[in-house]
């Protein structure tokens, strides 16, 4: 089954559309336009982009035909830091003129809201090392225990484990069980992280807390000791750094913990500067915390001193972990979307400009990741984020379209029971819809994952098969490809905690799926294809169980099938591929091969799911 509004003009902010991705302030971006000639050719075509938040329209140039595609091209002059635009397409009909929008939703015949313009960014692009990421999140309590590691005296809050004991999912014993991993540890497996095609190692937490999740820093200052203190990150860096791979640290700009010296130091003198480091009432008895919890007390940003502290200058705890001896290459910063955020309080954006601010200053190319759970546009809003860590336009979807009908885990902390599933349809449909408000470069840097620390497991919730298909996708759709440790594996958790089992090494029994070769393949296909890293997207056929797109570059092109079953007579209109299918070529993955058949001027798709199938194609003819 074709959908309509998939075959209509195509714009999305990549580079084969816009040349100049870190465009600043008074250039003048040529904008670009591709319309199938089944659609109609346009009698003239509009850009219209804001100045000042006013309307402004450019004429649009006819470019040569490719293809029988026609293409336009409109000069734009950048006037604001953030860029707005949209084209209007004016045709030309029997009873009179007619007209389109072409937003980032889509083609639309009547007005739709600003909101869903196409937007560019004026800000330096991200680093080549972080543009073509793979990254791979450890929680370090559960990935090693380091071969040369010394027994120690847990704090009082810890409960030993030994590393095969299980998880508690969910009580008062799931934050105290510590089952001894460390940074050593994390260091002696990085060959097997290399082997992945790993490229940035993304750890959660290394500052000492009350709990093995370490949300509830008791300290900035030091390495926790279980891990192995400073020493432990020196030593992982450096040898991460030998291998290729980036490391990036995990920083709670929204709240410390209850223990922290800061806290501390504010509950024992409310006149002290660290007094104003939080939101006390009156009394100084009750106090902003993160969702309740009394042991994350919120940060309030009003303070100076905590800004002087934290953000600002080289002596900050921003900067400190950035500089050497330590060389972290950036930072996801924790449940960004609520940071300098209370109540009618909001200093969210000024927060995060900030933080970027301090890391161009110290060390320029690094990473800046904002933790956003839900819709991470008007978060990224804020120039000062290179990507997200966001569910909402991919994995969310991706689960729904997977799921098992039985599958009892929580969808991402809503009330209802189980994973409300939808076709293919739903996914592509939720997919665009929440994609749309982000700039082309901010999409390509979100963190694209089956499931990280904070969810269920993808095989505890998918269909047999469900996890491999979704991680294809998870590499062949724009994004940094993001791997939670075990994913390799075939894990499995009922929820967030439950998922933060320590790692099998041991052998095979505890390893469900062995995914290895499958990411090892994708990850070389991806890392040696600019079609992948920064090719457009244009989704050519949806159907129930089955999802077609291509991905073009002047180099190469893909056309990408994911099925979730068997699938039979999926059709695309040649016009819409991305070359002549004689001169495709199947990409070897493991699946069982798919066919493609020339019929009535359409391809004609069969195979075996869940599956991927990958054809290549030569470069997309630009004019």
């Amino acid at each position: 089954m074709q959908d309509a509004t998939l075959s209509s003009p195509h714009h999305d902010g990549s580079p084969q559309y816009v040349r100049n991705q870190s465009p600043v302030v008074g250039d003048v971006l040529a904008l670009r336009l591709r319309v199938p000639a089944h659609w109609g050719t346009p009698r003239r075509v509009f850009l219209r982009s804001l100045r000042d938040g006013e309307p402004h329209y450019d004429q649009a140039r006819s470019l040569p035909s490719v293809d029988s595609w026609s293409w336009w091209e409109a000069d734009v002059t950048v006037v604001n830091p953030t860029l707005r635009y949209r084209f209007l397409l004016e045709g030309a009909e029997a009873q009179g003129p007619s007209w389109s929008w072409l937003t980032a939703t889509g083609a639309s015949p009547w007005d739709t809201p600003d909101r869903d313009d196409f937007v560019i960014h004026c800000r330096p692009a991200p680093a080549e090392w972080a543009r073509g990421g793979v990254v791979y999140q450890v929680f370090p309590d559960r990935f090693a225990r380091s071969e040369t590691q010394q027994p120690a005296d847990l704090p009082s809050w810890a409960v030993a484990c030994a590393w095969e004991d299980p998880v508690e999912p969910r009580g008062e014993l799931t934050p105290r069980q510590v089952y001894g991993g460390d940074l050593d540890g994390i260091t002696e497996k990085l060959d097997h992280l290399v082997d992945l095609g790993v490229t940035i190692l993304y750890l959660t937490p290394f500052f000492p807390a009350r709990s093995n999740h370490r949300y509830d820093a008791t300290t900035f200052d030091v390495v926790d000791p279980l891990l192995g203190g400073d020493d432990a990150l020196i030593r992982l860096v450096e040898a991460a750094h030998a291998r290729n791979i980036a490391v990036i640290g995990d920083l709670t700009a929204n709240h410390t913990g209850d223990a922290h010296e800061w806290f501390q130091k504010a509950r024992a003198d409310p006149t002290s500067a660290e007094a104003g480091f939080y939101y006390f009432d009156e009394e100084s008895a009750g106090y902003a915390c993160w969702f309740g919890v009394p042991s994350l007390p919120k940060l309030n940003w009003a303070s100076q001193e905590l800004r002087r502290r934290f953000i600002e200058g080289t002596d900050s705890v921003v900067a400190k972990w950035l500089l050497p001896p330590f060389n972290l290459d950036g930072w996801r910063i924790d449940v960004a979307n609520m940071m300098g955020r209370n109540s009618d309080v909001d200093m969210n954006h000024q927060i995060a400009a900030l933080i970027r601010a301090t890391m161009d200053d110290v060390r320029p190319g690094l990473l800046l990741l904002a933790e956003s759970t839900g819709d991470a546009t008007e978060n990224l809003t804020s120039q000062a984020w290179d990507g997200a860590m966001t569910y909402s336009n991919f994995t969310r979807p991706l689960w729904q379209w997977l799921a098992r009908e039985d599958a009892a885990a929580n969808f991402f902390g809503t009330p209802i029971t189980g994973i409300p599933r939808i076709d293919g349809h739903g996914f592509v449909a939720t997919h665009l819809a929440l994609s749309a408000g982000f700039s082309w470069r901010a999409r390509t840097q979100n963190m694209s994952a089956l499931n990280t620390h904070d969810t269920a497991r993808a095989g505890t919730v998918m269909i047999k098969g469900g996890p491999a298909v979704g991680m294809a996708l998870v590499f062949l759709l724009p994004g940094l490809p993001t791997l939670f440790a075990g994913d390799e594996f075939g894990l499995r958790g009922s929820n967030g905690e439950d998922s933060r089992t320590p790692m099998p090494w041991q052998g095979s029994a505890d390893r469900p799926d062995d995914l290895r070769a499958l990411i090892a393949a994708l990850a070389s296909l991806r890392a040696g294809s600019p079609a992948l890293l920064e090719g457009t997207v244009r989704w050519l056929a949806v159907a129930r169980d089955v999802v077609v797109l291509a991905r073009e570059h002047e180099h190469e092109c893909f056309v990408i099938v994911a099925a979730r079953a068997d699938y039979d007579c999926v059709t695309v209109p040649l016009g819409l591929l991305p070359g002549l299918w004689s001169d495709a070529e199947q990409v070897a993955l493991g699946w069982p091969d798919a066919t493609g058949v020339l019929a009535d001027q359409m391809l004609v798709l069969s195979g075996r799911g869940p599956s991927v199938q990958v054809w290549r194609f030569p470069g997309l003819v630009l004019p």
